[in-house]
C-alpha cells in the first residue's frame, strides 16, 4: 500500500521526469537542426581551413550524447523505488529534505541523477541534489535536526536537516 506521503513523492518524480522530457524534447531539435547543418550542402569545406562542417558535426555529436545522457536519467527516475523514511533514519536517496541554513530554510530531493534540476512542486520550489554533490554528501547519513557546521560555497553555515515524513512531503 502507497502512503499519502509516498504519492507526493510520487508526483514529484512525474514532475522530475517531465522536466527530463522537456529537456530531451528540445535537445533533440537542436541536436536535428545541428546535423542538418553538418550536412547541408552548403557547409562543404571550401578550404582546408574552413572547419565549419566539422565544427557543427562535433556540436551535433555533443548533443546526442547529452540526449542520451537525459533518456539514461529518465528510464532511472521512471523505475527509481521510493523510500518510506521512519523517524530518525538516517538521509539517503529518494529523501526530501528541508535544510536551515543560518535560518535560511531549502528543499532538496535527494535523486541519483540531474543534480541542479529545480522543480516547483505545491508551490515550493526543490532542487534536485545528488549523493555525490558536496551538499549531497554533507546531507547523506545525517538524521533530522540534527545539526552540524559544513563549509558550503566556501563559507562555514550551520546546517540542521529536517527529511518531510509528513503528509505535505
Amino acid at each position: 500500500m502507497m502512503h499519502r506521503r509516498d504519492m507526493k513523492k510520487a508526483h514529484l518524480l512525474r514532475q522530475i521526469v517531465a522536466s527530463l522530457t522537456d529537456s530531451l524534447g528540445v535537445l533533440e531539435k537542436a541536436a536535428r537542426a545541428s546535423h542538418e547543418e553538418a550536412t547541408h550542402e552548403s557547409n562543404k569545406a571550401e578550404s582546408k581551413y574552413d572547419t565549419r562542417g566539422l565544427e557543427a558535426a562535433y556540436l551535433a555529436g555533443g548533443q546526442a550524447r547529452q540526449a542520451k545522457e537525459i533518456l539514461d536519467a529518465i528510464t532511472l527516475y521512471e523505475g527509481l523505488a521510493i523510500k518510506d523514511f521512519a523517524p530518525g533514519e538516517p538521509i539517503d536517496l529518494t529523501a526530501l529534505v528541508e535544510l536551515d541554513t543560518d535560518g535560511i530554510r531549502s528543499t532538496y530531493f535527494i535523486g541519483p541523477k540531474n543534480g541542479g534540476l529545480e522543480i516547483e512542486h505545491q508551490r515550493k520550489e526543490i532542487l534536485v541534489i545528488t549523493p555525490q554533490s558536496p551538499l549531497g554528501q554533507n546531507l547523506m547519513g545525517r538524521k533530522a535536526g540534527q545539526r552540524w557546521t559544513a563549509k558550503i560555497g566556501g563559507s562555514t553555515v550551520r546546517a540542521r536537516a529536517r527529511i518531510k515524513y509528513d503528509h505535505r512531503a
